[in-house]
């Protein structure tokens, strides 16, 4: 080891990395990290031992998440660094003597092992008793492509991915203010995943983003799995029976930009190729992005379609099984919708088969390999459509109603939304063919109650600002409008 040692402090090494402060000596630091680290049992823990100015130094880093090109420039100027060049201070080494960016100093172990860890290159110097990370890392990452289930037919065509500094990029590629912020927080005891917060500094309410930074600083999880959804049931963990949406996610750079300048908050989680935004209610996610890259008579009517159809999928089969038990209600000119085939299983039975056919057929479509997705859909195409009505299992006129509502599913982005709606259906069959019309009723006030009850994490009612009812915002909602240009946002 190096004879020039850095005496400042009257603590020994010992006590320094038992009280979580890494010491000045370089053996005692290496042994430490090297039992922390795995060092010989994870062979992606890489160390190599240099001369740094005519002092033993040490370098940790993580295989594959450095540049070899930078580490092979580093590499070479700090062993030609020389004794005279060398500084006796680790501030004035890391201002002056590193020809990298972003360089920072730490002395705490936790925090050390946790940049390491993150990818971070992490340099010991003998007599130094603060550890340089120099931040050279590269995650593997795949191209900002477009989303596959979050497309526009107009506007941008990048997307988000998994590595959470390239997300932030493209919010700040979108929005050149200096009153946006980027807060960075960290949740999970073993993971440490990196969680980003993205608002307008004067638009967004403080006392809300106060309170999100509280919930995230108070999640006790080992690791959040699931990236976003286990950050989201650990924020929102009351009414889980509740099956609509608490946040909107979106896939979309330019989405996620927008609802930032509407003085949103966009939860951005590493790992993940989504944003979370909230806080939110049922027409925030309703909306696309479709909707504001057409002129504003198409896109109004875009949104607006969206709801009807909606509406539509909730109702349509609900209503068809109600007139079926009561024929006498049916108007007239509107004859023809009754079944007239001979009906071998009840039609909530059929609806409720198809409804999971539908699901099963959905994650078939997920699993199966594109070589084999063509030949597999015409095969589900006869089976479960002219076959299954010929052979006697489905009338012709519940497969066409079905058929309309795995149709029209598609139309809502989210998918939440969607599968809330699914599941107030189902209930509402049921109802409706155990109590009739008192059935139907009683599943409509259960939808409604569900949507009122629904709060958000905010607190905010779900169906603002239907309820509480405000016209002008309401209008705002509905009708999509060009804003006069002297009009600020």
């Amino acid at each position: 080891m190096g004879t020039e040692t850095n005496t400042k402090g009257t603590r020994s090494a010992g006590e320094e990395i038992r009280q979580g402060d890494m010491s000045a000596s370089l053996k005692e630091n290496m042994e430490y990290l090297n039992s922390q680290l795995g060092v010989g049992t994870s062979f992606d823990v890489v160390y190599r031992v240099i001369q740094v100015g005519g002092r033993d130094a040490c370098m940790y880093f993580i295989d594959g998440f450095c540049k070899d090109e930078m580490m092979q420039k580093m590499l070479q100027y700090f062993i030609g660094l020389k004794p005279e060049d060398l500084p006796e201070d680790a501030h004035e080494m890391s201002k002056k003597n590193i020809p990298h960016v972003e360089v920072d100093l730490q002395s705490q172990w936790e925090k050390i092992i946790y940049f390491i860890m993150s990818g971070v290159f992490a340099l010991f110097i003998d007599g130094y008793d603060t550890c340089l990370l120099i931040d050279s890392r590269t995650y593997p990452s795949r191209s900002v492509s477009e989303p596959e289930k979050d497309k526009a037919l107009r506007g941008s065509k990048d997307g988000f991915v998994e590595t959470i500094v390239f997300n932030t990029a493209l919010i700040r590629r979108r929005i050149r203010s200096t009153d946006l912020r980027m807060e960075m927080l960290q949740a999970g005891e073993s993971s440490k995943t990196d969680i980003v917060l993205c608002y307008m500094d004067s638009r967004v309410d403080h006392g809300f983003l106060d309170d999100i930074k509280q919930r995230i600083q108070n999640v006790k999880v080992d690791a959040l799995t699931m990236n976003q959804e286990s950050l989201a049931e650990c924020l929102f963990k009351g009414k889980w029976f509740n099956p609509f949406p608490k946040f909107k996610f979106t896939e979309r750079p330019d989405t996620a930009a927008a609802q930032v300048l509407e003085g949103d908050i966009v939860i951005l989680v590493d790992n993940s190729p989504s944003a979370m935004v909230t806080p939110t209610s049922i027409f925030d996610i309703v909306e696309e992005a479709d909707d504001y890259y057409f002129p504003p008579v198409t896109g109004t009517y875009l949104r607006l379609s969206r709801f009807l159809i909606a509406v539509l999928t909730y109702f349509v089969t609900p209503v068809f099984l109600l007139l079926m038990q009561n024929p006498q209600w049916i108007p007239e000119g509107f004859q023809f919708i009754a079944v007239k085939d001979v009906t071998n299983i009840p039609l909530l039975w059929q609806f409720l088969l198809l409804e999971l056919a539908i699901d099963g057929l959905r994650l078939a479509a997920v699993n199966t390999p594109n070589m084999l997705s063509t030949p597999l859909s015409v095969m589900a195409a006869l089976v479960l459509g002219e076959f299954s009505v010929n052979s006697g299992w489905f009338n012709s006129e519940v497969m066409l109603y079905m058929a309309f509502v795995a149709i029209a599913s598609y139309t809502q982005q989210n998918y939440e939304l969607s599968y809330a709606i699914k599941f107030m259906r189902i209930i509402n069959l049921i109802l409706t063919d155990i109590f009739g019309i008192y059935g139907f009723i009683g599943a409509v006030i259960l939808l409604i109650a569900a949507m009122l009850s629904n709060r958000t994490i905010s607190g905010r009612s779900y169906m603002y600002p239907l309820v509480p009812f405000d016209p002008k915002q309401l209008w705002k909602r509905l009708i999509r409008y060009r804003l006069p240009h002297s009009e600020k946002q």
